[in-house]
Parts: structure tokens; sequence; C-alpha cells
């Protein structure tokens, strides 16, 4: 039985030496440079980057991963967890151009995580001595562009001995409601994980046999969970081969994604909800006949809300390629249980239900189930403050227990304990208080929104995810996922209107307007107060609408609510338009 990944990939390498690990398509683009790498090839240099960082004494010590879209971090990372080091993947740096907010997170990290040595590619590593001054803290580690390490390295590789509940590697969250902190994910996890994310989605040695191997297609960050656990880590799970390109590529053209399935016909591929709505933007019908997805049978769509809307418009839009409405497939997961929690049945279409009775003849409103936990994880919905398990329907918080669940995070013994070692009467062992909200309904999870999120005015509670839905569907004008709701104190507003003076939590929305309708933004405004009003029974404080680009996301695309609502009070939002009072 396999011990750690690298076990598996010694396996792969002696069982099928020659079959393609990985490729990346350089430029994005299925008739431009490719480059891959075989199992055999990716073992040895892994051995010799593991080689290098055990001469240099670092076994144990934490390596920040700083690396451009490429097959170099794959090895990277692998060869830190053949040498008993614990990997730290990062957002690399983009030269002299690196904004003050990435240079922070940076430090914050390396600071945090203690790094002892940075390993990247050579571009990397010379952007790193370019801002030199604008990271002391890099003054005392050690750094290696990993190209340079050559493969003879390898021959002086020593397996380490690493214990199954080490921590393999710290995957910092993205920050969404709180500063990042490091997750400490074990080799135990790690595994376990892959176990449910392959059972979850169906992949199987008999799928990837049938599939010649190409398991996924990929462009998601491999410095997130998402795009290491699942694309990356995952194919090296199975033995399969997984093609890797740049997300900037995806965002410059959405439709190098689909061409690359049509392409390679894998059985898998994703990445959250605002990626489809990409590639509805820019589908034409001459781009969609010129594609293949038939072979597409895993669409998974997480990370973020998943609208119903964007499922039913996608599958319709696709359909003449090939696309099953059956594909699409919603889940839910997060960094301090590896990965993936729950996700739907491989050929089934998602389940819909309507979030409230006004919407009940409203398939773009409804909620999104998000599927069952695989073997081996609980998923149970508890009151936050009685800490009881609460019935089907109820919602509540969505506590995780199982072998995936992480150990904790990374020197950080109070939110370790007030995250990870929760107990509900009725079930042994502890369990990891998510801080999302939602409900199970004959055993599939629905998630309506987080915690700390939550809006409570008058003694009723409203998920921001609902308002935001609701308001960017009252005009199409307004960018999806590009909405923020939250409250603020009664009195306290950074807009125009408000009803000053009144106590309590107000609610306020901000919302990205296309600027082609920037002299429409007072009836959008309405609009948009009407629709809430409505379907909520909730009278805005405030409407603020905005420019493309203006409101905080992490780097995984996550609404930042809260810095959102410091922009507000602080007066740092520049109006499209004049605010209507309320």
């Amino acid at each position: 039985m396999a011990r750690h990944l690298v076990d598996l990939l010694t396996a792969h390498a002696t069982d099928q030496p020659d079959r393609t690990a990985y490729r990346h398509l350089v430029t994005g683009d299925c008739d431009g440079e490719i480059q891959d790498i075989s199992y055999a090839r990716l073992l040895r240099r892994t051995r010799a980057v593991a080689a290098w960082l055990q001469e240099h004494g670092l076994a144990g010590s934490r390596a920040m991963l700083l690396y451009p879209p490429g097959l170099e971090f794959v090895s990277g990372f692998l060869g830190c967890l053949a040498a008993g080091v614990v990997a730290v993947p990062g957002v690399p740096p983009q030269g002299r151009a690196q904004n003050h907010r990435a240079l922070h997170r940076m430090k914050r990290l390396i600071a945090d995580a203690d790094a002892k040595v940075v390993l990247g590619g050579r571009e990397v590593i010379a952007a790193l001595g370019a801002l030199a001054e604008h990271l002391p803290e890099l003054d005392h580690i050690a750094r290696i562009a990993t190209e340079d390490i050559p493969d003879e390295a390898a021959d002086a590789w020593r397996e380490p001995g690493i214990a199954a509940d080490a921590v393999a590697f710290l995957q910092y969250t993205s920050g969404s409601t709180s500063a990042p902190r490091g997750v400490m994910v074990t080799h135990a996890n790690l595994l376990d994980n892959e176990r449910v994310i392959s059972e979850r989605m169906g992949h199987t040695p008999e799928t990837v046999a049938a599939y010649g191997h190409e398991l996924m297609v990929s462009w998601l960050p491999v410095y997130h969970d998402m795009g290491l656990m699942g694309p990356v880590l995952n194919s090296l799970y199975l033995g399969a081969t997984g093609t890797l390109f740049s997300p900037l590529h995806f965002l410059q053209r959405p439709q190098r994604w689909l061409s690359a399935i049509s392409r390679y016909r894998p059985h898998t591929s994703g990445g959250p909800n605002f990626a489809y709505e990409l590639c509805l933007k820019h589908a034409t019908p001459e781009s969609v006949a010129a594609l293949d997805l038939s072979s597409w049978r895993v669409a998974f769509n997480g990370a973020e809300p998943v609208r119903a809307a964007t499922l039913r418009r996608f599958a319709e839009t696709y359909a003449p390629a090939g696309f099953r409405r059956e594909s699409l497939y919603p889940c839910y997961g997060l960094a301090e249980a590896t990965l993936m929690v729950t996700g739907g049945t491989p050929g089934t279409a998602p389940t819909l239900a309507a979030t409230q009775p006004d919407h009940a003849g409203s398939p773009d409103a409804a909620a999104v189930g998000c599927g069952r936990p695989a073997p081996g994880l609980t998923v149970v919905i508890a009151d936050p403050e009685r800490r009881e398990e609460l019935p089907d329907g109820e919602t509540g918080e969505i506590w995780v227990a199982g072998a995936s669940v992480a150990k904790g995070y990374w020197r950080n013994a109070l939110a370790t304990r007030e995250t990870f070692r929760a107990q509900l009467p009725g079930h042994e062992g502890r369990f990891l208080r998510t801080g999302d909200l939602g409900h199970l309904r004959d055993g599939e999870l629905f998630v309506t929104g987080r915690l700390k999120d939550l809006i409570v005015v008058d003694g009723r509670n409203h998920y921001p995810q609902d308002l935001e839905l609701t308001a960017e569907l009252a005009h199409p004008a307004l960018r999806p996922g590009c909405t923020a709701a939250f409250s603020v104190d009664g009195g306290g507003t950074g807009g125009d209107g408000g009803d000053g003076g009144i106590d309590g939590e107000q609610p306020v929305l901000i919302a990205e307007l296309t600027p082609d309708v920037a002299g429409e933004a007072a009836a959008i405004t309405e609009l948009i107060r009407s629709a809430v009003g409505e379907a909520h029974g909730l009278p805005l404080h405030d409407v603020v609408l905005v420019q493309p680009g203006t409101i905080p996301k992490t780097s995984s695309g996550k609404i930042q609510r809260h810095a959102s609502r410091a922009a507000y009070l602080t007066g740092g939002l520049a109006a499209v338009g004049v605010p209507v009072a309320g």
C-alpha cells in the first residue's frame, strides 16, 4: 500500500515509464508549443530536487514554491514530499510590476511559514532578486531555480522514511473573510482526499484506460487547492495524463479551455462558476461548432457559489458541441478538508431547489445541490451557537469529519482548537467547523453562504449570495459574480443613500456595471432595490454601482465582502452615477 504520493509515482514510473504524466500548453493553444514529461523522467526530476534539499539539510523545514505555469512546479512539489520537506505553494511574483497587495501576501506567507528555501523557475528566481529591496525577508533564505539541478543529483537521493501523519504541505487559505492561514495537510490527508475525488468523480482504473489515460485538462492555478489536488495530483494518483496551461491564457481567451478539451478529450475538467460565465460571454455559433465536447463527463463547478442560470445557459449553449447537461457537476470543498467534501454522481443532472416560495417559478434563482460526501466522510449541519445537530432541511453551519480533514492551522493553536476540534452530541470524534452555511436535503448538501457574512435584519437571516444573485438577475448589464452584499451599523455609510440614524444592521449592495450603460445607473439601481425588496422583503440601505474590477476578490476569485465593506465605509468606492436613497 502506498504511504505517500511519491510511492505512487515510483510505481507508475516502473509500470509505465514512457507514459506522459503531464503536458503543458506553453501558449495555451493546442497548435502551439507543447512540453511534456513522462513518468520515468518525472521521478528522476523529483528525486533530483529531493536530493538537493537533503544535501542542504532542509528535511523537516518549509520550502516556498514560486513557479510560473509549467511542469517545473510538479517536480518541485513532489521533490519536497520525497525529501520530507513541507511544500508551501505560493503565487509567483510578476517582476517589477508586482502589485503592493501581492507583495504583502508573499511577505506574510514567507514569515508565517518560516520558509528556509524558495524553489522556483529561473525567471521567478531572477525576479525575486529584482524585488530584494521590497522583500528583505529573502535575505537569509536560500533560493534555487530547480531547472538548474542536474538529473545526476537524483542518484544521491535517499528515502526519508515519511510518517503518514507528517505534514506534506501548507495550503494557505484565500482569506475571503480573514487573514490567510496555513492549513497543515498530511500525507494521509492527501491520499485520502485523492480517494474521495476519485470515488465521487468516477475516476477508476477502468475509466482511465477507457479514456486512453487522458483524465483531466486544467487552466486552474496550481498554487490553489482546486488546481493542485484535482488536475495535478489526481492525475498522478491514477497514473493518468494531465493537460495543463496558464490561467492567464484562459482569461485572455476562454475558448482555449474548451479547445483543449475538444482536442485531448478528457473525462474531467472544470473550475469556479465564473469560468463557465466567461465561456458563455465569448461563445459564438462558429466557436461552438468548432468544438467536440462529447467526451466531457465531469464538468466540475465549485470554489464559489454555483449559479443555476449558469448551468442552464452553459448546457444549452454547448449542446450543439456534444456537451451533456448530465455532465454538470457542482461540488463543495475547502482547504481545511484538503479539498473535496461533496460531489454529485457522474451522469446525473444537478439538483435544483427553490430557495424560497417567491422563487418557486424561477429556475435561474434556484439553489444548486452540491452532491453527497464520499464514503469515509461525514457531513452534518449544526447550530453554531448551541452546537447541536439540526434536522434535514434546516440551515446551519456545515461540519465535516473524516480522514481528509487536515491536521490544523500552522502555528495557530487557538484557531486550530476553534475550527478543527468541535464536538457534537451523538457523534464520536472531532469535527471541522467550516464556517459555511447550508442544509442537507435527502443527504445532498446545499450551500447557502458564509457564517461571518450573514446579514441579520430585524431578527431575520439573509445570505449575501441570495441577495447578490437577485440583484444580478435584475438587469443584464450587471456583471455575474461581481456583486457584494454586506451590512453596516445603522448610520454608518460611505454612500449618499441611506437611512442614517436607524439602529441595527443595514444592508448595502455594491454591483459592478458594464460601462456602456452608465447613463442608466439610477434606473438600474431602482430595479435592484425593487427586486431585492420583492424577493427577500428587505429594503436596501444603499446601492452603489461601480466600474468593472472595483470589487475586491481573493487570488482565487472569491468576493471579499469584508474588504468591500471597508472600502464602502471609508468612501473608497468610485460610484457610477448617483446612488438613489431608500
